[in-house]
């Protein structure tokens, strides 16, 4: 049963009971009902609104997914499994997600302010020359 059928329930009590709406109380019971209904109404209303946003966000996220099979042409599970980097641009701050694959070509713009930014993948900071993927305690 929804809101406003119990509302209308609620109504149907009170008329059925011939509550004499000349008396105080008949007054707020009939005012406390109409209220009521005003809200039921208002709510299915919200209700009605939010199903469209629904069916509308779950199309555009089809149409997303869509998009995303034919630009990546991979499944978004197989993009979990890459290995992001956070790097912070030394011009504006702000951190910059790269995968492996653009940390090897060298160079990148930063998105943020354009700035050229270079990486050596030659070196992994501990001076060991190995790749960007080495870890320091295993070269000391």
């Amino acid at each position: 049963m929804t809101i406003t059928e119990k509302v209308a329930y609620l109504r149907g009590l009170f008329e059925g009971m011939s509550v004499d709406e000349s008396t105080n109380e008949g007054k707020l019971f009939k005012a406390v009902i109409d209220v009521l209904d005003d809200m039921a109404y208002s709510i299915a209303d919200v209700e009605d609104g939010m199903d469209e946003l629904n069916e509308q966000i779950e199309a555009i996220d089809e149409d997303l997914d869509e998009l995303e099979q034919d630009f990546y042409g991979e499944d978004e599970d197989a993009e979990d499994d890459e290995e992001i980097y956070e790097i912070t641009c030394p011009s504006c701050n702000e951190k910059i997600c790269l995968d492996f694959d653009m940390l090897a070509d060298g160079e990148i713009e930063c998105p943020n302010c354009g700035e050229h930014l270079e990486f050596d993948l030659d070196e992994c900071g501990c001076g060991c020359e190995e790749c960007a993927g080495c870890e320091e305690e295993d070269h000391h």
